[in-house]
């Protein structure tokens, strides 16, 4: 088999570089301490070689202008055209008057460029890059490349929050309420997930059990929207905002929502950052990992709390928007590798890009209308994502 390109199923944990998980980690570990003369990968180093890999400097700044340019693109796009140059000077100008203490009238396009279009397209960017950094700290934890944030029912957990505030009509009465919804919703969702698999393992947490008792959270949490959305299809404006918010999006977005979501994000960002070199380690299987001095506990819980908080955060300001956790790291890893020093900023820069460039396909495709963002991730995720399917499924039975 090849390197990071072997599939596994959840039921069946496999490592990036073609070899099954121990056998052993199926069982509690033994404490072990670092063994002799055994370390960490060295900050800067570790994951597997990456012989015909693209060069990683080249990448992360080809991602990062991409990125400006596609946000540049998405404040300029819109059923009012702003040209690039009036977008320059539109950002400025606030400034400058600001700066000058200087008051004077805004004008329209201004008032487009730092109401409507910038907080929409920041969001964007921060959403996407959460949902794919928490997808490959997830693929690198769990040991599988078809893990998603979805896989521990923390996004059902907030959507399932943020829609009972819709339903109960709080949604309504202040902004921060459904995000504070959808927090709580994955809040409790990871923390039930974790006390079950803990209670399962005797006191330990193993990937495997996670696996499973988060698909089940995850059905049951997913059973408990669709029953919320059933009956509030009662009243039309009720269902209409439900379903509305199912599908993700970002239109109507404001500052106030890239204030609540971006904290969040940046602390669960910080936590999976810290956590490469474990992550590294963890691709050679528990056991190895905790041979050579890592804490696997520690780590998992750190991840999976990480995790939820940015899911979470993503959840609660755009609605679920699929894929992005799952195709980005996917095919990031087949071109930097796995060594998650690089892959997670990749990650992150990768998944801000698609989701705003998904966004800015929403409002092109159907001018005036807009279609949810959701909706043109899902489009373009799933086929492209059964292609890598299929792709790597023929490189492995040939190899």
């Amino acid at each position: 088999m090849r390197g990071d390109r072997t599939l596994a199923t959840p039921s069946h944990a496999a490592s990036f570089d073609g070899r099954s998980a121990d056998p052993a980690e199926a069982a509690p570990a033994t404490p072990a301490g670092r063994a002799p003369g055994v370390a960490l990968p060295a900050r800067g180093a570790g994951g597997p070689p990456r012989r015909g890999r693209a060069p990683v400097t080249l990448v992360l700044a080809g991602l990062s202008a991409a990125s400006l340019v596609a946000l540049v693109a998405a404040v300029a796009f819109g059923p009012a055209r702003i040209a690039p140059a009036e977008v320059a000077r539109a950002l400025w100008r606030p400034l400058a008057r600001a700066a000058s203490a200087a008051p004077g009238p805004a004008s329209w396009q201004e008032t487009i460029v730092w109401s409507i279009r910038l907080p929409r397209a920041l969001l964007g960017f921060v959403v996407g890059g959460a949902l794919a950094l928490s997808g490959a700290a997830l693929q690198g934890l769990f040991r599988n490349p078809l893990a998603e944030p979805s896989i521990l029912g923390v996004s059902g957990g907030a959507s399932l929050g943020a829609v009972l505030m819709i339903f109960v009509g709080l949604a309504a009465r202040a902004v921060w309420l459904l995000p504070a919804g959808a927090f709580a919703g994955a809040a409790l969702t990871a923390f039930v997930v974790l006390g079950i698999a803990a209670q399962r393992g005797r006191g330990r947490v193993f990937t495997t059990t996670m696996l499973l008792v988060g698909v089940a959270v995850g059905a049951l949490n997913v059973a408990f929207t669709t029953f919320i959305l059933s009956v509030s299809l009662s009243s039309y404006d009720v269902g209409r905002q439900v379903i509305h918010w199912i599908l993700g999006g970002l239109d109507g977005r404001t500052w106030d929502h890239l204030w609540l979501a971006t904290p969040a994000i940046l602390i669960g960002g910080a936590a999976i950052l810290v956590c490469a070199r474990e992550l590294d380690a963890l691709l050679l299987g528990e056991v190895t990992a905790q041979s050579i001095g890592v804490d696997v506990g520690r780590v998992r819980l750190v991840l999976v709390l990480a995790t939820s908080l940015m899911i979470g955060a993503a959840v609660a300001a755009a609605g679920p928007i699929g894929f992005v956790g799952l195709l980005v790291p996917h095919i990031l890893r087949l071109g930097l590798g796995s060594a998650h020093r690089t892959l997670l900023p990749a990650s992150f820069l990768g998944g801000g890009l698609f989701v705003v460039v998904a966004d800015l396909a929403a409002r092109a495709l159907l001018s005036p209308m807009e279609i949810p963002v959701g909706v043109v991730t899902a489009a373009v995720g799933a086929p492209l994502f059964l292609a890598l399917l299929v792709r790597s499924g023929q490189e492995i039975s040939d190899g």
